[in-house]
Parts: structure tokens; C-alpha cells; sequence
């Protein structure tokens, strides 16, 4: 088998996604690292509640409404690009309650995890490098 020297290289196809595209799995590392820094930031927030005085809890809770709604664009944008668009729109509502949002969080995180691993990225604690794709 022989090869053509002058022939363009081949792109690779990029599975588990939609759309097969290698610019929307570097979009994937992207929505997942947002994905997991609305998780930080829950977490944290709900740590904080218990660890401020009552006139900052006011403060903590306007963070984590912040990261539930930056949470549910996130979660909309990666799971329109794995899932399809009708899922993306109802898992996005769906992180806007309280537990059942840090659930969805975490599952689409995983899911995100999942492809970025399948198509041989290295994925660390706060995500995969979006420049590494």
C-alpha cells in the first residue's frame, strides 16, 4: 500500500459526537472545563453558606446562583454537541434545580470526559487542554 506524498492529510474522524467535527471536540474541552468550574463553584458555595456570617450569605447565594446559570449554558452547549439539540434545551432546565442541576453537571461532565478519553485527549482534574487538540 503506498501512499501519495502530495496528497492533503486526511482529517481524523472525531467520535461520539454529532457533528464528527475535531473544531467541536476542542469545543467539548472548552464547555467542559466551564462545566467543571460551576462545579468548583457550588461546591464551594455550598461550603461557604455554613462557614460566613449571616450578612455574606446573601453573596454566597448570588455565586452559586451564578454558577446554576453558567452551569445550564455550559451544560446546553456541550450536550447539544453530544446529545442532540431537544436534549441540550431540557438538560439545560434542568440544572437550574438545585440538586438535580449538580447531578446533570456531573453526568454530561462525564459524558465530555468520555469522548474527549475515546479520542485518545488526556483529560486532568480541571478538564483537557483546548491548545492540545
Amino acid at each position: 500500500m503506498s501512499s501519495n506524498p502530495f496528497e492533503s492529510p486526511q482529517e481524523q474522524q472525531v467520535t461520539g459526537l454529532l457533528s464528527g467535527d475535531r473544531d467541536d471536540l476542542r469545543k467539548v474541552a472548552q464547555y467542559q472545563k466551564g462545566i467543571l468550574v460551576c462545579i468548583l463553584l457550588y461546591f464551594c458555595a455550598v461550603f461557604a453558606q455554613f462557614a460566613v456570617p449571616a450578612e455574606v450569605v446573601l453573596i454566597v447565594g448570588l455565586v452559586a446562583f451564578a454558577a446554576a446559570i453558567a452551569g445550564a449554558v455550559f451544560t446546553f452547549l456541550l450536550a447539544v454537541k453530544t446529545y442532540g439539540t431537544v436534549l441540550g434545551i431540557i438538560l439545560g432546565f434542568l440544572c437550574l434545580v438545585p440538586l438535580l442541576g449538580l447531578l446533570i453537571l456531573l453526568i454530561v461532565n462525564g459524558k465530555a470526559t468520555t469522548i474527549l478519553r475515546n479520542n485518545n485527549i488526556k483529560v486532568g482534574l480541571l478538564g483537557a487542554d483546548p491548545s492540545s487538540i
